[in-house]
């Protein structure tokens, strides 16, 4: 089961949401993680919605069919960002990249702890951090996306190392919306096990068969 983490903000003690019908404007919208699984079909989604789209990943090939997508080379773990090709304004960001390392507790390092706070935590954080200005001039508000996992909730084996990381993030995710609201509304998706390129290269389909 999807899990949506309500730390949308919140205006004069009501929340902004669209009406019945509503056609949203064209905006300009970066997904950082967007080359691949969910952020790949984001991309495809929105495009269709005829909005500019940014992607930041470190490949892209599976954007090549995708006509009017600009891609950002970017690696989420380098020490700076270079972000300088994105548009001016931005109207919304999403951050999709994520990490498996599903491990018994005692088989865990500690540079696997390092390695999925360093992707999930602290490449969010550097990422905002490199599009806040840009967000903060979309006349109308911005919006940022997060991802994080049904496991820092539900409680799920051999996952520790993520599950800890991604708490981190959806702190990160209600501090943030409290921080930037009105302007800027910050929320985050927890979805549980989905069928991607990364699930399936790391443990879908030899633990869990079911979904194959």
């Amino acid at each position: 089961m999807e899990r949506v983490i309500l730390a949308e903000n919140v205006s004069n003690g009501q929340r902004q949401t669209p009406q019945k019908g509503f056609v949203m404007d064209k905006r300009n919208i970066f997904i950082v993680g967007g080359s691949s699984g969910i952020g790949l079909e984001l991309v495809k989604s929105l495009i269709d919605n005829h909005h500019e789209i940014y992607v930041g990943s470190r490949t892209n090939k599976t954007l090549a069919e995708i006509p009017g997508v600009h891609h950002l080379a970017l690696d989420v773990r380098a020490e700076s960002l270079e972000l300088e090709a994105l548009p001016e304004i931005l109207h919304g960001l999403v951050c999709c990249p994520g990490t498996i390392v599903l491990k018994p507790f005692q088989r865990l390092t500690i540079n696997d702890f390092l390695e999925d706070f360093n992707v999930n935590l602290l490449g969010a954080v550097k990422i905002i951090q490199g599009c806040l200005k840009r967000l903060k001039k979309s006349p109308a508000g911005a919006s940022i996306v997060l991802f994080s996992t049904v496991a820092v909730k539900t409680g799920m084996a051999f996952h520790a190392s993520v599950a800890s990381a991604k708490a981190a993030l959806e702190g990160l995710t209600r501090s943030l919306a409290a921080e930037f609201a009105p302007r800027i509304r910050v929320n985050a998706i927890a979805p549980s096990l989905t069928d991607t390129p990364l699930a399936q290269m790391r443990f879908i389909h030899k633990y869990f068969p079911v979904f194959t």
